[in-house]
């Protein structure tokens, strides 16, 4: 019977499981994101969140025990290594499961999981939005180049600003103006 028995056995005994999702954590902590099916998928978030939050404070100890589950020295460096630096700040939820639709051949539910801080395409997306939402529209400044930072102008300053616009294009009038005397005179 299966009283309390609330996770998914994923139709295999439990050295199978144990074996797949190890294999399956193995593959998705190597190459950041794998395909397989949405019950797979899932099984395997609750499986390898706890491995990565283990993976957060780097001991012995935890290194042991990370290695008892995934039995990879490879996937285990991988892990300790270049992934624990950019999860640190991280809370928690370090997977993405994205839905692919279903598969042609059983109609099982496809997806994507991946490893939420190793998307570029993503984080250029969130990067990109951030950007947009720095901007206001109801600012008042004055900026005179890309390079240069915002400048507030005073009432006092603008009436300045406007009499060297207005200087600056009468000598570019002048300038014209000569340089056309200048070509007919050599005509």
């Amino acid at each position: 019977m299966r009283h309390g028995k609330k996770f998914n056995h994923l139709g295999r005994n439990a050295a199978h499981r144990k074996a797949m999702l190890s294999n399956m954590a193995t593959s998705l902590i190597l190459h950041k994101r794998i395909k397989t099916t949405l019950a797979k998928a899932k099984a395997l978030r609750v499986f390898v969140e706890p491995l990565v939050t283990k993976s957060k404070s780097d001991t012995t100890h935890q290194r042991r025990t990370v290695f008892s589950y995934l039995q990879s020295k490879e996937a285990v460096s991988e892990l300790f290594g270049i992934i624990s630096e950019k999860v640190a700040s991280r809370p928690g939820g370090y997977t993405r499961i994205i839905k692919l639709g279903k598969r042609l051949g059983d109609s099982a539910e496809m997806c994507m999981i991946e490893l939420v801080d190793f998307n570029e395409h993503m984080l250029g997306q969130k990067a990109e939005a951030e950007k947009a939402s720095k901007t206001t529209r109801r600012s008042r400044r004055v900026v005179k180049k890309q390079d240069e930072t915002p400048v507030s102008v005073a009432p006092a300053a603008k009436e300045e600003i406007a009499q060297e616009v207005t200087d600056s294009a009468a000598e570019q009038t002048s300038e014209e103006n000569s340089s056309d005397e200048n070509q007919e005179e050599t005509k």
